[in-house]
């Protein structure tokens, strides 16, 4: 019988392994590459929409009607968290599949599996490991916005924790695509084509459902770029949140499943079936829950709270029957500005879309039906050509049987003009910081050596009982 200090199979402490991964990744030139890249295109994002801002500001100034279009969500934040958003997607999954990859390679992980921990346990630590990689990743985008706020921008903390929020999920969705491609296969050259191959997949997913309103357009929903966008419009989405950490927590599962060397290749596809139908499952009810918040400080996306307490409170479906083109550029005003914020609001909603191709835009003058939007609420039907809101809502209200309430007074947002000085930016990305990285890089390489960090780590990680 073992003693009663021997330590289980599957309850080896966390904190050692936890250590050896950061080590691992800290000692790795994918990670340092990556992160002089994105200093440098931070920078460049930054330098780029700091220059652009203060030039449309400079219009701007005197006059408060073009001040208030001017948002630092649109055009610092979101342009400069672009250069994350590239770095996730092309830089991050090597970081992220050198993790397995190199272990595989070097046989290490058939001794990794003979500790007291399970591949689940052992994928959770390298996932962990790798968040702690995007945020120090994160970093030089939040050094950009310090340069905005001391230049005298304006940031406000809700856009940008929704905005980082989003990457957030970008970033752990594609990190445990990453793992679930390195533990499938067999180097890291294959591991790094799979996983670019599926989230460059989702970019044409979304060019493919440009112009379409049929299936391709409900299966862009699933598309990580278009779960992020919405968080770049300053849209909050509780579904979004809940379905991208299942689909983690199933890939992770998955992952653990197919890294286990010892285990046989039918039990895993049968592990992996039963993982992959809960977590469907799951998602499916994900997507039904309906909590949505702006976060943009202009509400922008989003109509009076007047009209959003009486629109949440429609008896009966509403179903809204457009006779647009995707193609036609009022139906992409009709969706922003109508269509958008009723699917956030109203939760029996149904939108029908008869079939109007491009061919009909540009013969739409001919045909009368084309250009109509059809609402209806039980046996009520009214049509209109307006994507306006003052025009819209009122038919809505009418066919409820409800009168459009005035809206209350809100305040009326200022925008934030400014020409801001990029030069000490320009310092401080093209020169110091990546200085400061390529120093911290010598002496992880330098200062701590891989041979001595294993062999001190060695007495720390806990063997098998026997």
């Amino acid at each position: 019988m073992p003693s009663h200090d021997s330590i289980p199979v599957r309850g080896g402490p966390i904190l050692p392994l936890l250590r050896k991964e950061l080590r691992d990744l800290t000692l790795a030139r994918p990670f340092w590459w990556a992160l002089i890249i994105v200093v440098l295109l931070t920078g460049y994002s930054y330098v780029q929409a700091a220059q652009l801002y203060g030039e449309v500001s400079k219009s701007a100034l005197g006059l408060p009607v073009l001040a208030r279009g001017l948002s630092p969500l649109d055009g610092i934040m979101a342009p400069t968290f672009g250069a994350l958003y590239l770095a996730a997607t092309f830089l991050f999954p090597f970081v992220v599949i050198r993790t397995v990859a190199a272990e595989k390679q070097a046989d290490s992980l058939k001794l990794l599996v003979q500790l007291p921990y399970s591949t689940i346990a052992l994928v959770v630590t390298k996932l962990t490991a790798c968040i702690f990689a995007w945020g120090v990743m994160l970093f030089p985008c939040l050094i950009a916005l310090a340069f905005w706020r001391a230049s005298g921008g304006h940031i406000d903390p809700v856009e940008a924790a929704n905005l980082i929020l989003g990457h957030f999920l970008y970033a752990l969705v594609i990190a445990a695509i990453s793992l679930l491609a390195a533990a499938t296969t067999q180097n890291v050259g294959g591991a790094g084509i799979l996983a670019l191959a599926v989230t460059l997949g989702f970019w044409v997913l979304d060019f493919a459902a440009t112009g379409d309103n049929g299936l391709l357009k409900s299966l862009s929903g699933l598309s990580l770029t278009h779960v992020l966008r919405a968080f770049e419009r300053g849209i909050f989405s509780l579904p979004a949140v809940l379905s991208s950490l299942l689909v983690v927590l199933g890939l992770v599962a998955v992952s653990g499943i197919c890294l286990h060397p010892g285990r046989r290749v039918a039990r895993k596809r049968g592990l992996t079936l039963a993982v992959a139908a809960a977590i469907g499952a799951a998602v499916f009810a994900a997507t039904r829950v309906h909590v949505f918040r702006d976060a943009t400080e202009d509400r922008r996306n989003s109509f009076s709270t007047t009209d959003e307490a009486d629109l949440r409170a429609l008896d009966g479906r509403l179903t809204v029957e457009v006779h647009l083109a995707a193609e036609d550029p009022r139906y992409y005003d009709f969706e922003r500005n109508i269509l958008g914020k009723l699917r956030r609001i109203v939760s029996d909603m149904e939108v029908v879309f008869p079939d109007a191709g491009f061919d009909r835009v540009l013969t739409g003058g001919s045909d009368e039906a084309y250009g109509q939007i059809i609402y209806s609420i039980g046996d009520r039907r009214l049509k209109s050509r307006s994507t306006s809101e003052e025009e819209v809502l009122p038919i809505i209200f009418d066919l409820a049987g409800r009168q459009r309430r005035p809206a209350e007074n809100a305040v009326e947002y200022p925008g934030y003009p400014l020409i801001a000085q990029t030069n000490s930016a320009q310092i401080a990305f093209y020169y110091m910081l990546p200085a400061v990285v390529a120093a911290c890089w010598w002496f992880a390489q330098h200062g701590v050596h891989l041979r001595d960090s294993r062999r001190r780590l060695e007495p720390e990680l806990p063997r098998r009982s026997p």
